[in-house]
C-alpha cells in the first residue's frame, strides 16, 4: 500500500458512534481503511471522490470514441438535492437556522440519469461522486485543459506528484422506506470547523439548485443493504445511519461561488467606469488621490457609477427594523461604501485584543456587497446578525433595539476591526498651559492617530475642544478630545399638552375632553389650576383626578405637591367636579356591568364604561345612592323621548338597575342595596369611600347611550404627525439644538472635577466646541428622554437643513490654514436618515436615504424600496441624521 497522503481513504460504516475513541479523525492525514466488503488491504480503490460533474464528463467524452462510452462504468445515478422543511416556525425557525450545528439536506433518485446533460455539466452546482480511477482521469483531463500542467509543489507543499489538494469529509446518510430518497447529514461532531464551512457552501442548496451523480456505486450499495435488512428483520431503526466519508478537491467550493464572484467582478467593472473631478479628496487633512485607471480611491473603489445599485432592500428577521435601517444608512454612506467595494481585506487587523477578530468587518463587507449587487433581489443579513449577537449579546435575540446604539457599536466596532495600527504605544498627554490650541489640539490628534487609524476615524470622527473652569481660582483647563458622532439635546420645552376629560355632576353636562398647557416640571396642582380656566366650576365645586384603567379608578392624583411627569402620555386621566367637602362627605365611585345573552340563552355580565364619582351629603341610604346615580347618568340619556314617555321609562327603569356594594375592583359583589326603603348602609359608611357596582339590564340597555360611558382620551396620542399638524406643532431648529448641546453649563454634583489649583474637586463650568469637523457627520437627536419612573419619547419636530448644513459659526478652530491658506468652509448636504415611528419600547424603523447616481431620494422600509420625494425627509420621526461634507464650490443642486 502506498505511504498515505493527506487525502485520506473513503469509508462507509453502519451505526457509527461519534464518540468512538477508536474512529481516526476526519483530519487526520493517516486514517484507516474501512471498506463495506471489509478487505481493507486495498483501501485506495475505495475511495469516494467528489469533482465537478463537467469535468469527469469532459474526461469521459475525452476517452470515449465509440459507443462503448455509454457502458455501465461510465453511467451515473442522478439525484437531485432539496431542502428539509423544518416544523419550526416564525422566530423558532430563525433561532434554528442560527444555531443548529448540523446541514441537512435531502437526495432524491431522478428517472433521467442521463449523464451528457449539457445543461448540468455548465453548472456549478452539479458534481459526480466517483472512484479513485476516475477521479485520476478526472483531474488529469481537467489540467490538461488548463494549461497541461498540474498544481506545483508549492501550490501543495508535501505531497507527492500523484497527489492533489483533498479533504475529508463525513455524511451521515439514512434511508427512507419505500422510497428513493436518502437524507445526507454533516455534522460539526464529525467534521472539523474548517471543513463543515466549506460543505456548507459547496451543498448551500438555498441560493441554486444542486444535482449530484454517483459513479462509485456507494449510495446503490447503501440502498440495497437497508433492503436487505427490510426483508430479513421486517423492521428496522427509522434513523438508522451510515457514515460514508468521501474526498473533497480542494477548489470546489471556489468554483461554487464563482457566479456570485463574476457578479461582484462585474459591480468592480461599472466602478471603473467612475467618472472624477479633480481626482483628489480631502479627508481629515488627508490627500486621498483617484485613479481612474484601476477605479479605486486609494484602493477603494468608487460606487458614484453604480445607477442603478445599492437600491436592494433587507429582509426583517423579526424586530430587526433597527439593524436594517442603520444597515442602509451605512451603505450609502460616500467613501464607506468604495471601502467595503474595494480591497478591504487587507486592512482586517486580526490581531488586535479590542476588535472582533475581523469577523465583524467581514460580515458588514459581506452585506454591503450583497446590497450593491446586480440583482436587486432582498438581502437577509443572518450572518450579520448572528455575529453581532456573539460580540454584543444586547443586540441578540428578536427584541426591538435602539438604531442609535447600534450604529455606536458598529462604528467603534468596524474601527478596531479595521485599526492599521498594530502596535499601540503608549502616549502621555501634555498640559496645554499657555500654548496655542492649535498647538496643542494637532499634538491630541497626533497622539490619537498614533493608536487609532482606519477608515473610520478617517472620515467619521472629529474633534471637540473641551473648557473647564474652576469656579474659585479661575484655573482652565483646555483639552481636545474625539467624537464619533453627536448626541444632541432636544430643547426642553418649557410647557406640556395635556388632554383630560371631564365628568360632570350636575346632571347636565356631558363629558368632555380638554386639552390644556401646563408647565412640563409642574405639579398637580397646577394642572388641576389650567383645568380649572378650561372647564369653569361652580365656586362650590373641586376638581378631583383619577387615573382610570380596565374600567376601574387606579389611582387618585389628590396630592397637589405631586410632579406630572408621574403622568404618563398613554395614561387616561378623568377630573370629576365634586362638591367641596367641608364636612367629609362620603365619597361614592359607581362602576358599571351590563348584562348580556349568549347563544345558548345564558345570561352574563359584562363589565363596561368610565367609573362615575361625587360626594354624597346626609346619610348613606339605598335610596339616596340610587337619587346620585341618577343625577350623574342623566346627561347620558339618549334623546327624542316625550314627558309622558318618559315618566313611563322612568318607573321601568327602577326595576332595570339594581346596585351591590362592591370592593375597589368591582368583581365582587358584597351584599345588595336596597332602593325601595330606607336603610342606612352602616357597615359601608365606616370607610371614607363607598364602592358600588351597577348591573345594568332591561330597558336601561335601551334608554342609555353607552359611547358617552366610554374611556377618558389619552393624554397625548402619539403617532405619525400630519403635516398640518407639524405645521402647528412647535417647531425646533437642528442649529438650537447644537446651540444647546455647546453652551456653557455647571457640571452635575456627580461629576466634580479635580482643580489641579485648588487641589479639592470642584464643580467647574464646562463648554464644548467643535474644532476638527469630520467628512462623514453623523447626528444623532435624542428623543428619548428617562426618568426615575417614566420613559418618554420627544415627538419634537427638528427642522433640519437638506442641502447645506453650515457650521461655520460653530467651529472655533480658525478658517485660515496652517499654510496660510484657507481650510475648507464645513458645509454639509444630508443624505441620509434612520427614522423611528411610534413610541418607546416598541415603533417601527425605516431610513430615507439619497441615492447619488440617481440624484433621487428613496424610502428603505425593511425590504420594500420606494422613490420619495425631497420634501417628504423632513418628519418628527428623524432620528439619526447623516451629513457629508460639501467640497469648496458646490453646485447648488
Amino acid at each position: 500500500m502506498a505511504e498515505p497522503s493527506e487525502t485520506v481513504t473513503a469509508t462507509m460504516r453502519e451505526n457509527p458512534s461519534l464518540d468512538d475513541p477508536d474512529r481516526p479523525s476526519s483530519s487526520s492525514p493517516r486514517t484507516a481503511s474501512h471498506s463495506l466488503s471489509e478487505e481493507g488491504e486495498d483501501g485506495d480503490d475505495d475511495k469516494v471522490y467528489i469533482v465537478p460533474f463537467r469535468w469527469l464528463r469532459e474526461a469521459l467524452e475525452s476517452s470515449s470514441s465509440s459507443s462503448d462510452a455509454s457502458t455501465s462504468s461510465s453511467r451515473g445515478i442522478l439525484y437531485a438535492a432539496s431542502s428539509i422543511s423544518s416544523s419550526y416556525r416564525g422566530a423558532m425557525k430563525l433561532i434554528n437556522n442560527f444555531f443548529n450545528s448540523d446541514l441537512v439536506f435531502s437526495l432524491r433518485r431522478e428517472e433521467d440519469s442521463r449523464c451528457n446533460d449539457a445543461e448540468a455539466a455548465r453548472s456549478a452546482r452539479s458534481y459526480a461522486l466517483v472512484r479513485a480511477d476516475m477521479w485520476s482521469q478526472a483531474m488529469k483531463r481537467h489540467y490538461e485543459n488548463n494549461g497541461g500542467t498540474k498544481p506545483t509543489d508549492n501550490a501543495f507543499p508535501g505531497r507527492k506528484d500523484n497527489d492533489f489538494d483533498t479533504y475529508a469529509l463525513n455524511l451521515r446518510i439514512s434511508v427512507a422506506r419505500d422510497a428513493d430518497l436518502m437524507t445526507v447529514k454533516i455534522s460539526k461532531k464529525d467534521n472539523s470547523a474548517e471543513n463543515y464551512k466549506r460543505a456548507s457552501k459547496i451543498f448551500n442548496i438555498d441560493s441554486e439548485m444542486v444535482q449530484i451523480w454517483d459513479f462509485s456505486g456507494q449510495t446503490t450499495l447503501i440502498f440495497m443493504n437497508e433492503r436487505n435488512k427490510v426483508h430479513q428483520h421486517c423492521s428496522r431503526h427509522a434513523d438508522q445511519e451510515n457514515l460514508l466519508e468521501i474526498h473533497v478537491f480542494g477548489l470546489i467550493e471556489a468554483l461554487t461561488c464563482q457566479n456570485e464572484q463574476k457578479r461582484e467582478d462585474l459591480s468592480v467593472q461599472q466602478l471603473k467606469r467612475v467618472p472624477t473631478h479633480d481626482g483628489s479628496l480631502q479627508c481629515n487633512g488627508k490627500q486621498m488621490d483617484f485613479d481612474s485607471a484601476s477605479g479605486h480611491l486609494n484602493g477603494y473603489a468608487s460606487c458614484g457609477a453604480l445607477d442603478s445599485l445599492g437600491l436592494t432592500g433587507l429582509e426583517n428577521l423579526g424586530n430587526t427594523c433597527f439593524m436594517n435601517s442603520a444597515i442602509q444608512c451605512l451603505a450609502h454612506t460616500p467613501m464607506l461604501v468604495e471601502f467595503f467595494l474595494g480591497e478591504y481585506t487587507k486592512e482586517i487587523n486580526a490581531q488586535n485584543p479590542l476588535g472582533m477578530n475581523g469577523e465583524l468587518a467581514m460580515a458588514f463587507g459581506e452585506v454591503i456587497r450583497k446590497l450593491w449587487a446586480a440583482e436587486r433581489v432582498p438581502v437577509a443579513p443572518k450572518h450579520f446578525k448572528a455575529t453581532l449577537a456573539r460580540f454584543a449579546p444586547q443586540f441578540s435575540g428578536f427584541n426591538q433595539h435602539d438604531s442609535q446604539e447600534l450604529l455606536a457599536f458598529l462604528l467603534d466596532g468596524l474601527h478596531e476591526d479595521l485599526n492599521r495600527v498594530k502596535n499601540k504605544r503608549y502616549v502621555e498627554v501634555k498640559d496645554a498651559l499657555d500654548r496655542p490650541d492649535d498647538e496643542v489640539a494637532d499634538e491630541y490628534w497626533e497622539n490619537h492617530l498614533a493608536r487609532n487609524n482606519s477608515i473610520i476615524v478617517d472620515i467619521c470622527q472629529g474633534q471637540y475642544r473641551s473648557t473647564l473652569v474652576c469656579p474659585f481660582c479661575k484655573k482652565i483647563s483646555v483639552t481636545f478630545d474625539p467624537f464619533m458622532y453627536l448626541s444632541l439635546p432636544l430643547p426642553s420645552t418649557t410647557t406640556r399638552k395635556m388632554t383630560v376629560t371631564v365628568y360632570s355632576s350636575n346632571g347636565i353636562a356631558q363629558p368632555c375632553p380638554y386639552t390644556i398647557t401646563v408647565p412640563k416640571q409642574g405639579k398637580c396642582k397646577d394642572l388641576i389650576a389650567s383645568l380649572a380656566v378650561a372647564c369653569a366650576p361652580n365656586d362650590d365645586e373641586t376638581l378631583l383626578l383619577a387615573e382610570v384603567y380596565n374600567y376601574r379608578v387606579i389611582r387618585y392624583l389628590d396630592d397637589p405637591s405631586d410632579s406630572i411627569s408621574l403622568i404618563r402620555d398613554e395614561d387616561r386621566i378623568a377630573a370629576y367636579q365634586i362638591p367641596k367637602d367641608p364636612n367629609k362627605s362620603l365619597l361614592v365611585v359607581f362602576m358599571h356591568q351590563r348584562e348580556e345573552v349568549d347563544g345558548d340563552g345564558k345570561k352574563t355580565y359584562q363589565r363596561f364604561g368610565v367609573p362615575l364619582v361625587s360626594k354624597l351629603s346626609g346619610h348613606a341610604s339605598g335610596s339616596a345612592i340610587e337619587s346620585l346615580f341618577r343625577e350623574l347618568a342623566r346627561p347620558f340619556l339618549k334623546e327624542g323621548k316625550g314627558e309622558e314617555e318618559e315618566e313611563i321609562d322612568s318607573s321601568r327603569l327602577d326595576e332595570s338597575l339594581s346596585y351591590y356594594v362592591t370592593d375597589q375592583r368591582g368583581q365582587a359583589m358584597l351584599s345588595e342595596i336596597e332602593t325601595g326603603e330606607d336603610p342606612t348602609l352602616e357597615n359601608e359608611t365606616s370607610a371614607a369611600t363607598v364602592y358600588v357596582l351597577v348591573c345594568w339590564h332591561g330597558a336601561a340597555l335601551d334608554r342609555y347611550d353607552f359611547r358617552l360611558l366610554g374611556p377618558p382620551a389619552e393624554v397625548h396620542r402619539s403617532g405619525p404627525l400630519s403635516k398640518q399638524a407639524q405645521e402647528e406643532s412647535d417647531r425646533v431648529s437642528l442649529y438650537s439644538c447644537l446651540e444647546a448641546f455647546l453652551k456653557e453649563e455647571p457640571l452635575g454634583p456627580d461629576d466634580m472635577w479635580f482643580c489641579p489649583g485648588c487641589k479639592e474637586h470642584r464643580q467647574a463650568s464646562k463648554k464644548l466646541d467643535l474644532w476638527r469637523v469630520p467628512e462623514i457627520l453623523v447626528i444623532h437627536l435624542k428623543r428619548f428622554s428617562y426618568s426615575r419612573y417614566t420613559k418618554n419619547k420627544l415627538e419634537t419636530f427638528v427642522d433640519f437643513p437638506v442641502r447645506d448644513l453650515d457650521l461655520s459659526s460653530y467651529v472655533a478652530r480658525s478658517p485660515a490654514g496652517d499654510d496660510g491658506g484657507r481650510r475648507r468652509p464645513p458645509h454639509y448636504a444630508l443624505f441620509a436618515v434612520s427614522n423611528h415611528y411610534g413610541s418607546m419600547g416598541g415603533g417601527h424603523y425605516t431610513a430615507f436615504v439619497h441615492h447619488a447616481g440617481h440624484g433621487q431620494w428613496y424610502d428603505f422600509d425593511d425590504q420594500a424600496v420606494t422613490p420619495m420625494a425631497e420634501a417628504g425627509v423632513k418628519t418628527a420621526a428623524a432620528y439619526v441624521l447623516f451629513f457629508k461634507r460639501l467640497p469648496e464650490t458646490a453646485p447648488d443642486s
